[in-house]
C-alpha cells in the first residue's frame, strides 16, 4: 500500500496548513474494491535530530489521539471513500517544524500492513 502526502511548506508562526495522503495499492488505485482496507491512518513526524513521533492518528470508528503539543490546534479527518486522510495544522510553532508522514495500518490480502509515505517537509517559521 502506497501513501502519497502533500500539503506541506513555509508558513510563518501562527499560521495555518493543512496535509492531505491519499492511499493506493499498485495495479488497483483506490476505487472500491481495491485489495486493501484501512483500520488506522495517521501523521507522523520527524524533526532533524529527534526521533519520530505519533502527530495524530485516526481510526475506523472515529476515535482519535493526539500528541500532547498539538492537542487544540491540530485537527485529523479522513474521508473513507477517497482512502485519504488530512490534517488541520493551525496556530503552528516553529517547534512543528518537521518532515510529516502519513501512515495507515489495515489488511491487504492475507496479509497485514504499515504503510508510511515519503513524507512532506514542515517548516514553521519565527
Amino acid at each position: 500500500v502506497q501513501l502519497q502526502a502533500s500539503g506541506g511548506g513555509l508558513v510563518q508562526a501562527g499560521g495555518s496548513l493543512t496535509l492531505s495522503c491519499i492511499a493506493s495499492r499498485s495495479g488497483f488505485g483506490t476505487a472500491s474494491g481495491s485489495g486493501f482496507t484501512i483500520n488506522h491512518m495517521g501523521w507522523y513526524r520527524q524533526a532533524p535530530g529527534a526521533q519520530r513521533e505519533l502527530v495524530a492518528e485516526m481510526g475506523n470508528d472515529g476515535n482519535t489521539k493526539y500528541l500532547d503539543s498539538v492537542k487544540g490546534r491540530f485537527t485529523i479527518s479522513r474521508d473513507n471513500a477517497k482512502k485519504s486522510v488530512y490534517l488541520q495544522m493551525n496556530s503552528l510553532k516553529p517547534e512543528d517544524t518537521a518532515v510529516y508522514y502519513c501512515s495507515a495500518d489495515g489488511d491487504s490480502g492475507d496479509n497485514y500492513y504499515f504503510s508510511q509515505g515519503q513524507g512532506t517537509q514542515v517548516t514553521v517559521s519565527s
